[in-house]
């Protein structure tokens, strides 16, 4: 669950809020994403036989369509995330090479490509071999991130972080309300991956694992996170802060300790970023992998290499990688973009996973005759609730970027269910469909006229 998004707290978090919103959206996401950990350890224990997460959760609660369209949200986040992972992991580069830039120059974009296919064939390789490198990066990632929250809190000054705790004197934060939707997609991101072990479920050795491994997952993140955008806030003040460039903890670190300390987060971002990046194209191409071997995504996704690497699924997956990097280049997309659109596209899936708890905990089933079901019913309906006040912090630009992109799905879709026989929608999913690609031509057309530019 760690990877790049806790090494651009500081700014992140800044950019749009105060201390005080910066709190409260933490609280929020906080319960939301406990939430969402519960919905994820209950199903886990009351579905066994769904091994690939949210995708599965959604098909099996509300049919075919639903359970599409959060397989293809999963997915796109999954690699539109990979591409912000390597455009902040140059830009962390650039400290010592400066022509890589924001991560977004031609020199950074080659060497993420260069990544990219390194990851690509140690996967290839096997699973196992990439989760033994991913659990190194792990290990090596932490303590840094406790060293600075440790000095952190030894150069926390109360009058820097009380100082315009509300944000009132600058016009540019707006309301409370708006400043904590401005956190929003910030908290999410950095969470991503709660779900992680459910989605890779059918792989491990114990299933009891994965609800342990949700739960640790959740709450070893929740404190790094909230303490190193949090005590940030004592060190700096929230415009120094919101100024600074991504990833933002190294010119907090060098803020206390000076030029080392931005050399440690920098070259620990790139451990970082290296471990997440595997453990996310293993995720983005299991999905589909899973999808096309059950029938919900064509099945030509389904193949695998003689090492059971998911290979047709992880080639198509890298390809498209690699299509954004280029676009990246171009458009001269920043991180923050991207992350916010990866954090977009998993709406869908999030949603759906927690209504799908709630609808168990209201039908009984998978539950013995006389246990509880009231922790369960809450958690699903607080993940949803979640999930639908995600949608509307979100904002009309990302929305629409997620629609654009959910969109040529449909075709995929299609061909599944005519591969396997099957009529393609029902009255409903037809109306669905059909909202989806007007929505998706919609967004097209703001983007190709400048009113919106979510990159």
């Amino acid at each position: 669950m760690i990877g790049s998004g806790v090494f651009s707290l500081p700014q992140n978090m800044a950019a749009g809020a105060a201390p005080l919103a910066i709190i409260i959206g933490w609280l929020i996401s906080g319960v939301g994403i406990l939430a969402l950990a519960f919905v994820y350890l209950s199903l886990s224990r009351r579905k066994p036989a769904l091994d690939a997460g949210p995708y599965a959760y959604a098909k099996a609660g509300f049919g075919p369509f639903i359970g599409f369209n959060s397989a293809w949200g999963y997915w796109l986040s999954a690699w539109i995330g990979n591409v912000s992972y390597a455009v902040v992991m140059f830009s962390a580069l650039s400290y010592f090479f400066p022509p890589f830039g924001e991560g977004n120059t031609w020199q950074a974009i080659v060497g993420a490509s260069a990544v990219l296919w390194l990851v690509h064939a140690l996967i290839l390789s096997g699973v196992q071999t990439a989760a033994l490198v991913n659990l190194i990066t792990t290990v090596a990632k932490i303590a840094p991130l406790v060293l600075f929250v440790v000095l952190a809190v030894v150069a926390f000054k109360f009058d820097v972080f009380t100082l315009d705790f509300t944000g009132a004197s600058n016009l540019e934060l707006g309301s409370i309300l708006n400043q904590v939707r401005s956190t929003m997609l910030v908290t999410l991101w950095v969470f991503i991956g709660v779900e992680g072990a459910s989605v890779v479920s059918g792989r491990a050795e114990r299933r009891s694992d994965v609800g342990l491994a949700t739960m640790v997952g959740f709450f070893v993140a929740l404190v790094l996170y909230a303490l190193i955008s949090l005590v940030s806030l004592g060190v700096m003040t929230q415009p120094e802060l919101a100024a600074l460039k991504n990833p933002s903890m190294a010119g907090v670190l060098e803020y206390i300790v000076g030029p080392w300390g931005a050399i440690l987060v920098n070259v620990t971002l790139v451990v970082s970023v290296l471990g997440a990046f595997l453990s996310w194209s293993l995720l983005a191409a299991e999905v589909p992998h899973v999808a096309g071997r059950d029938g919900t995504m064509p099945r030509f996704l389904a193949g695998e290499n003689k090492r059971g690497a998911p290979a047709t699924s992880l080639w198509v997956t890298n390809g498209l990688v690699q299509i954004f990097l280029i676009v990246a280049l171009f458009a001269n997309s920043t991180y923050t973009a991207l992350f916010y659109i990866a954090s977009t596209a998993i709406l869908v899936p999030y949603v759906f996973s927690g209504a799908y708890a709630a609808k168990l905990a209201i039908t009984g089933e998978g539950y013995r005759a006389g246990e509880s079901r009231t922790r369960d019913l809450i958690a699903g309906l607080v993940a949803t609730a979640y999930g639908v006040w995600l949608v509307y912090a979100a904002g009309p630009t990302y929305l629409f970027m997620a629609a654009m992109l959910y969109a040529p799905g449909i075709i995929f879709y299609v061909i599944a269910r005519r591969e396997n026989g099957q009529k393609s929608f029902s009255v409903l999913e037809a109306v669905l469909a059909v909202g989806l690609v007007v929505a998706g031509l919609a967004a097209a057309y703001l983007i190709w006229n400048g009113s919106i530019s979510p990159l």
